[in-house]
């Protein structure tokens, strides 16, 4: 391995001339900052500036936690029937990928239940022909 290396950066030619490039790129970066300032101007929000980000302490953390969900359902459905039936689905699956990855685990040819979509593609293990009843 050499060294050191240079790289150049450079505007590629199909995107026109450099020097329009970099001055179209200046004013978009420019419009993006003052519409962000302005935002920060409406809503009374600062710029951390570096004396205050050194007088914080390295072991420091948020006071404030951010609002988390309660409801987190697994599946929804318009029929009782139906949410029932898939939750039954979903039981069935767990119980057949536990059992598959705990014998799989120990050593054991098994084919895991279809639905296994990661441990097929990068692990290479088989997967069940079709789903159980």
């Amino acid at each position: 391995m050499p060294a050191h290396v240079t790289l150049d950066l450079v505007v590629p030619p199909e995107l026109g001339d450099p020097e329009q490039v970099r001055q179209e790129l200046r004013d978009r970066v420019a419009a993006v900052e003052q519409r962000v300032a302005a935002d920060r101007r409406r809503d009374g929000l600062d710029v951390v500036g570096r004396r205050s980000l050194l007088r914080q302490s390295w072991r420091g953390q948020p006071t404030s936690h951010e609002p988390r969900r309660n409801l987190r359902p697994r599946l929804a459905a318009r029929s009782a029937w139906s949410r029932l039936e898939a939750l039954r689905r979903n039981r069935q699956f767990l119980a057949a990928y536990r059992w598959a990855r705990v014998s799989w685990c120990a050593g054991a040819t098994v084919a895991f239940p279809v639905g296994t979509y990661w441990l097929r593609r990068f692990a290479n293990v088989s997967v069940t022909a079709s789903t159980p009843s």
